[in-house]
């Protein structure tokens, strides 16, 4: 694993929204190796770096908004020539119940227009970390739900997801993911 990217949204008006879970993420990831984000303009993104288990990692947040993350991902991975496969993308997950993280190693974009802008510059092959924030109970009710703040119950669930996902992040790094899938998608 080379780089984690974090989708979401600039800006402390998304801040607490459920499409910036992909920013929860790496905001957790930050304070427990106790690294802080900078601006690099050159990739439109909010940058650190953590060396752990002997491997550099960058964790990139891009600041272009969620349907434009092509713009950011895509040059900071051809600069550094990291492979799709090095590349892991945090981001929420409509399709999974809140609280639920699971690993996918390659597809399509699934609705997401955040992975929808990385795909065609970067390919499919990139390693997904879906984070379920769950689904408006009305289909027209989508943007509004992605764009809102979880309830403090929702809230509660993602923020156990996040330190599940920080409990299997040395597998993570390491891409032991079948190990990685197994502890994050058996339910305890």
């Amino acid at each position: 694993m080379k780089v984690i990217f974090g989708l979401g949204n600039p800006g402390s008006k998304y801040e607490a929204t459920r499409h910036n879970a992909g920013f929860w993420f790496l905001d957790a990831l930050a304070e427990k190796f106790s690294v802080a984000f900078k601006l690099d303009k050159k990739f439109k993104a909010d940058v650190a770096v953590i060396n752990h288990l002997g491997h550099k990692i960058w964790l990139v947040k891009p600041q272009t908004f969620m349907n434009c993350s092509g713009q950011s991902v895509v040059p900071f991975c051809h600069f550094y020539r990291i492979d799709a496969p090095d590349a892991l993308v945090a981001y929420d997950e409509l399709d999974l119940p809140v609280g639920i993280a699971r690993i996918k190693l390659s597809g399509g974009h699934g609705g997401h227009n955040g992975l929808r802008d990385i795909i065609p510059g970067l390919g499919k092959d990139f390693v997904r970390l879906r984070l379920g924030i769950g689904r408006p109970e009305r289909k027209g009710d989508v943007t509004p739900w992605v764009l809102g703040k979880p309830p403090r119950e929702d809230a509660i669930l993602l923020d156990r997801c996040l330190d599940e996902c920080l409990d299997v992040f040395d597998l993570m790094v390491e891409k032991q993911w079948p190990k990685a899938m197994n502890a994050l998608h058996t339910d305890s």
